[in-house]
């Protein structure tokens, strides 16, 4: 009887406590992409990128272009050829090929660093912002609504508006 009445008092005194605790949760959400959409600076910075993929996607198409033309020149010469040259072109061929798969991959990885390089200043500003929010608003979660995170927002703010008037954007 005695255990029965501990265990009772301390289901009561928990629930009484995580029900306090509750009270003290404020939420709130934002939607990061559309703060990005409207960052001062990310105009500029997409614009540096698209010139940085233009660059490599000439550089790329060039590098196509030689090898489709070394690739006619051995389908127009092969005839006359020894095995000895036909297997040298082969060689220089697939060389090629691999130098183009080599370049497209070091491609790939330079944009990916590049970017993370050019928009980290965008989303360090705005992460700032938004913590500085939720600190002076008193929010205990701030929730990403842009990548999916949030399920459910009835009770949580959205804090877009305060957001973009401490960015000093409309």
């Amino acid at each position: 009887m005695k255990k029965t009445l501990i265990v009772l008092l301390i289901a009561l005194f928990a629930t009484g406590t995580s029900a306090i605790a509750q009270k003290n949760v404020k939420l709130g959400h934002i939607n990061s992409n559309e703060l990005m959409q409207i960052m001062p600076g990310r105009d500029s910075a997409q614009t540096v990128l698209e010139k940085e993929v233009s660059d490599l996607e000439q550089t790329l198409k060039s590098m196509q272009e030689e090898l489709e033309k070394r690739y006619n020149e051995y389908q127009a010469g092969q005839a006359g050829w020894s095995d000895l040259i036909k297997q040298t072109k082969q060689n220089e061929l697939q060389d090629m090929s691999v130098r183009i798969e080599q370049f497209q991959k070091n491609a790939q990885q330079q944009l990916q660093t590049r970017e993370a390089e050019v928009l980290k200043p965008i989303i360090d500003r705005a992460k700032k912002a938004i913590e500085d929010v939720a600190k002076e608003n008193g929010y205990t979660y701030i929730f990403d609504a842009g990548v999916g995170t949030l399920l459910y927002s009835q009770d949580s703010d959205d804090i877009m508006p305060m957001v973009k008037k401490k960015l000093g954007l409309k």
